[in-house]
């Protein structure tokens, strides 16, 4: 899976899964821009990344802004001379009852998660398209956009439109030799979940902990998900091998859900 010579961004990238894919793809080869809407954050992986003997640049970014997600695409080709892969990892959730599902916090979701997914991959394909080298978008989708969850409506929402957004894309720049493909994450040991394990503990009425236990307790592989094993996954789909796979969600959740 080398990727020497290539130029990637990975936006949300100052900690949990985002962190785990800049660092994996800095160690295959590329030279990576670390985007998060925490400038500080990125810095630290950054400068961890360079320590390693890589190349990365950190940029604040709020996905939701369109003309921050160009300066990011513009700081990235600026810094490194082009665009090769993109990694659209920032997302938010909120565990919320459905009739307690408010006109903010459903705009909130789709907001991070499907239209800051369209402006970074729109503002990426220009430059992709223009170098006609071809390119490679990889989308952070979730289990629960596979399947309906009833204190998680709107985050499954958003994630099954990550899915279908992502089919689309593939077949709109299919011609252009770029490949559009996600990852279907399950329960990661990272902060996002530190945080939803304690929304879930408030609705049920459990201790903090328990949540993640009992989801923990039904992955038929017999352990909770690290970032790693996502990063795996999206260097791979940022590589030559993956060349011929496009449109496609790959589960990425220890067999908890069948594709």
């Amino acid at each position: 899976m080398n990727l020497d010579g290539k130029v990637a961004i990975v936006t949300g990238g100052a900690q949990g899964m985002g962190r785990a894919i800049a660092w994996r793809l800095a160690q295959e080869g590329a030279d990576v821009v670390v985007a998060d809407l925490r400038q500080e954050g990125a810095q630290q992986v950054v400068e961890e990344i360079v320590g390693a003997g890589g190349r990365g640049l950190a940029v604040a970014v709020d996905v939701r802004r369109q003309e921050q997600v160009q300066a990011m695409v513009d700081a990235a080709t600026g810094r490194f001379g082009g665009l090769d892969v993109l990694v659209n990892n920032a997302g938010v959730g909120k565990i919320i009852p459905f009739l307690e599902t408010t006109e903010q916090d459903w705009d909130f979701m789709f907001d991070v998660n499907c239209k800051g997914l369209l402006w970074c991959s729109q503002a990426a394909s220009r430059v992709m398209i223009a170098q006609g080298r071809g390119g490679r978008i990889i989308n952070l989708a979730s289990q629960a956009g596979r399947r309906g969850e009833a204190l998680v409506l709107a985050y499954c929402a958003s994630k099954a439109a990550v899915i279908s957004m992502t089919q689309s894309m593939a077949l709109a720049l299919a011609e252009h030799q770029i490949t559009v493909n996600a990852i279907a994450p399950g329960i990661v040991d990272t902060p996002f979940w530190v945080e939803v394990d304690k929304q879930f503990a408030r609705l049920l009425n459990v201790p903090e902990g328990e949540p993640k236990r009992r989801f923990t307790a039904t992955i038929p592989l017999g352990r909770i998900e690290q970032p790693e094993d996502v990063a795996g996954v999206a260097a791979f789909l940022a590589s030559a091998d993956a060349g011929y796979i496009t449109q496609q969600c790959l589960n990425v959740d220890g067999g908890s859900w069948p594709s």
